[in-house]
């Protein structure tokens, strides 16, 4: 059974409008839509793509009507089948609901006007002037244009469609400086999947203009549905749209029937964990979308990528070509010169490994674009909870005309923070045969068995959608194994399983976001982690019971250690006897088996498979951060620390201390790399009071501006000075820029700055400090105080008590034998 028969069979079924909307329009690519109540729907057909313009009524929620009558508005009383509602000016609908709630339903032939006179009528209500609809939230309930379409239509994305149905199409920048002011674009690396492969150049500074105009005419050509790149907000469109206005060109990419031009806003962007400003653009008719805004979610989750630049993620992924072309990216201008073939092949492999990306990590999104009824483009860096979930429950209760709940705030500040997760350290140290068994999705696995839902969600929406995702990504799973590994079906199912894989994981959430969640219920979660809690400890008891070796507990799973002698069938055994106690609904899995775990604390530890890999968790034991010298030396260490191999790791601190005393080793190896958190102007103010190092190694290598979210390396010179070490082939940043123009480089651009990670005038003693204090020191718990102190010693010195170096082991969690 293909994955659209699966969505086909299940929308068969009661309430399935709540997951997919109702209206079953196929080959949505885009949808665009405005506040004055105009809408084009783009439709991917076989005879290509068809434009529909079409009119709808922009609408909010509101508690009351005190504001249009402030103002004297005369309100039409309107059934949600009202033909006259197509005529009429302001309406209202009253939806079933108590005093409170959004109960309200305000629609307008223009929705611009409906918020002035709204605006205009709180302003007298409040005796103060309102200069927006946002101010009033506690009132009004609203969503932007498209939403208001999409949720009043029933429609969604991409029915009908397969990944490689919709027309990608990647394009890159090549500049000769990353600020537009300085620099400007010489290539343009073109690819998408039906068969396009090229390059526009601009091999002089006079043909930027006609560049630009080539692009623009390209892409009205191909006429793709989604445009891709890496770092596509934060770098080429900035640059494209302000060399665009520099030569006074109007970047026409959109499709007909709507604005053709780009269209930005400012957003506040949270993936991960600070959140940040950035610029937002959209354009009518093609979707914009950024892999590293992929990248980041996927690291958000493991923790465990070097960096977010395209290279460095293409390598982790195994996208990258053996035969693709690295060139630094203070060299790539420069490279063009000289070769200007070997840049092109360099800028086609970055647009390839975009579209890997794309297939690795936009197939979630993708399915998800067919469930909740926001723009694909969105859905890539949406938060499940507030991006996807909530659209969802707000489009069914719209449609059941049913009041949304207006109690989130008031029952948040009531009943306050629910206690969360039961974590547990039993050991520390280092264990050998150890298993990990985890409870599937615990959280939505409680909320569905015991029936637990936010008291708000009158239409038990979520419980609903919640069941019919988990037999459904149950059903596409075992889809996924039945077709041809790596076919178009495979991908299909692995994408819709991991789709609602997503929203089934958010449910706990959504409901525990406070004030945040229009739908959130702190008593509702708090049911939730308390049953947690009772299963892990019921599993904890079990365990006990047969003896094995607690080690770690972390809300729904347990690592454990087994009898050396025990194979895997016998742990699998245990697992389901285990799993057989706890109550109906609720499965124990068995998630995998380790040669030997280091338990250093709660979410901190490694742990090493029988097949010798490597797997490091917790920012105890990794850091992004990390000089590269101290991480390599770590994982030397962690695995003979694993393998009891004590000479081993002797040997590998003896060989880094000299690395470092010899100046065997680059300065690159010695740098941290850290994201700024202070603009220029809030360091330069608070300077005198609190230096810090990454701010230092900028001013002193002549930077005197900077922004929030840069990366930088940097390390500790022998002077005691920090030196800054540019990396172009990092993250690009439209902030990030050079001091001078490439087309004119001065002799202190290339070669200077190509020799800075050569360089070896680190201050030794710092570097060998951190040697044992920062990366030695976290083997601390592995190891007895005595033989850590005789391991680690920089002199070299014998003690009079220390021990053969081969009878210093492990600090054992209780080990046999």
């Amino acid at each position: 059974m293909c994955c659209m028969d699966i969505l086909s069979t299940s929308s068969q079924a009661g309430g399935d409008a709540y997951l997919f909307g109702w209206d079953e329009t196929p080959g949505i690519v885009s949808v665009w839509a405005n506040r004055e109540g105009k809408a084009v729907v783009w439709q991917r057909t076989p005879g290509g793509v068809v434009a529909s313009s079409i009119r709808f009524r922009p609408w909010l929620f509101a508690t009351k009507l005190d504001d249009l009558a402030k103002v004297g508005i005369a309100l039409t009383a309107v059934s949600s089948n009202d033909a006259k509602e197509a005529f009429a000016g302001i309406t209202y609908q009253e939806f079933d609901g108590v005093a409170g709630t959004y109960r309200y339903l305000l629609s307008a032939p223009d929705g611009r006007a409906l918020e002035r006179e709204i605006v205009r009528g709180a302003s007298r209500r409040l005796d103060r002037e309102i200069r927006s609809i946002r101010e009033l939230e506690d009132d009004y309930y609203q969503v932007g244009p498209v939403e208001q379409y999409l949720m009043q239509s029933g429609r969604v994305y991409f029915r009908g469609l397969a990944y490689d149905d919709v027309h990608r199409l990647q394009f890159d920048l090549e500049t000769t400086a990353l600020d537009p002011r300085r620099g400007r674009i010489f290539m343009v690396a073109i690819r998408d999947n039906q068969g396009l492969s090229m390059t526009l150049d601009a091999r002089q500074p006079q043909d930027e203009a006609r560049l630009i105009r080539e692009l623009c005419a390209l892409v009205l050509e191909r006429d793709p549905d989604i445009l891709e790149n890496h770092n596509l907000f934060g770098f080429d469109l900035p640059f494209l749209e302000q060399r665009a206005a520099a030569h006074r060109i109007p970047l026409r990419l959109g499709r007909a029937g709507a604005p053709p031009l780009l269209e930005r806003r400012e957003e506040t962007f949270a993936i991960g964990p600070e959140a940040r400003k950035r610029t937002r653009y959209s354009l009518a008719g093609r979707e914009l979308v950024d892999t590293l805004d992929a990248v980041r979610r996927h690291d958000f989750v493991v923790r465990d990528m070097p960096s977010y630049s395209l290279k460095d993620a293409a390598r982790y992924f195994g996208i990258a070509s053996l035969q693709r072309v690295y060139i630094e990216g203070a060299q790539i201008f420069e490279t063009y010169r000289r070769d200007p073939e070997r840049v092109r092949q360099y800028a086609l492999d970055d647009v390839a490994e975009v579209d890997g990306l794309s297939r690795r990590l936009l197939g979630a999104p993708f399915s998800l674009a067919s469930m909740a009824p926001r723009r694909y483009e969105r859905l890539v860096s949406a938060g499940p909870a507030m991006g996807i979930l909530e659209p969802i429950l707000v489009r069914a209760y719209l449609r059941s005309g049913v009041a949304l709940p207006g109690q989130s705030k008031a029952q948040s500040g009531e009943f306050g923070l629910h206690e969360g997760g039961a974590v547990h350290l039993f050991a520390e140290g280092v264990a050998e045969h150890v298993v990990k068994a985890d409870v599937a999705s615990l959280y939505p696995s409680l909320m569905r068995t015991f029936g637990i839902g936010p008291a708000s969600d009158r239409l038990g929406v979520l419980l609903s959608i919640l069941g019919q995702l988990t037999d459904l990504r149950l059903m596409h799973k075992a889809a996924a194994k039945l077709a041809p590994p790596g076919s178009v079906e495979a991908n299909h199912h692995e994408a819709t399983q991991a789709a609602m894989k997503i929203l089934v994981n958010s449910a706990y959430g959504y409901m525990g976001a406070g004030s945040m969640a229009l739908f959130a219920d702190s008593r509702a979660a708090g049911e939730v982690t308390r049953r947690g809690r009772e299963i892990l400890d019921r599993v904890l008891d079990s365990l006990r019971r047969r003896g094995m070796t607690l080690i770690e507990a972390d809300t729904d799973g347990v690592y454990f250690a087994v009898p050396r002698e025990w194979s895997e069938e016998q742990e699998r055994e245990l697992v389901e006897q285990v799993g057989a106690e706890l109550p109906q609904g609720i499965r124990l899995e068995y998630e995998g088996r380790y040669r030997a775990m280091f338990s250093h604390e709660v979410k901190n530890y490694a742990l090493l498979t029988y097949g010798g890999q490597l797997i490091v968790r917790g920012v105890a034991l990794r850091s992004s951060r990390a000089e590269p010298f101290g991480e390599r030396f770590l994982r030397q260490a962690l695995l003979c620390l694993l393998t009891n191999d004590i000479p081993g790791l002797r040997r590998a601190f003896i060989g880094a201390v000299q690395a470092i005393r010899n100046g065997a080793l680059p300065a690159s190896d010695m740098a941290s790399r850290v994201r700024l958190s202070k603009s220029s102007e809030t360091y330069l103010a608070t300077r005198s009071s609190h230096s810090e190092a990454q701010y230092e190694a900028l001013l002193a290598a002549g930077r005197t501006r900077w922004y929030p979210g840069e990366r930088v390396r940097f390390y500790r010179a022998r002077n005691k000075s920090y030196v800054w070490l540019p990396d172009e082939s990092e993250e690009t940043s439209l902030h990030r820029n050079r001091e001078q123009d490439a087309d004119h480089p001065t002799p202190t651009s290339t070669a200077q700055r190509m020799s800075e990670a050569d360089r070896h005038d680190y201050d030794v003693d710092h570097y060998l400090n951190a040697l044992v204090t920062s990366y030695a020191g976290r083997l601390k718990k592995g190891l007895s105080p005595q033989g850590f102190e005789q391991l680690f010693r920089l002199d070299y010195q014998e003690g009079l008590f220390d021990l053969p170096i081969e009878e210093i082991e492990p600090r054992w969690v209780a080990r046999e034998g």
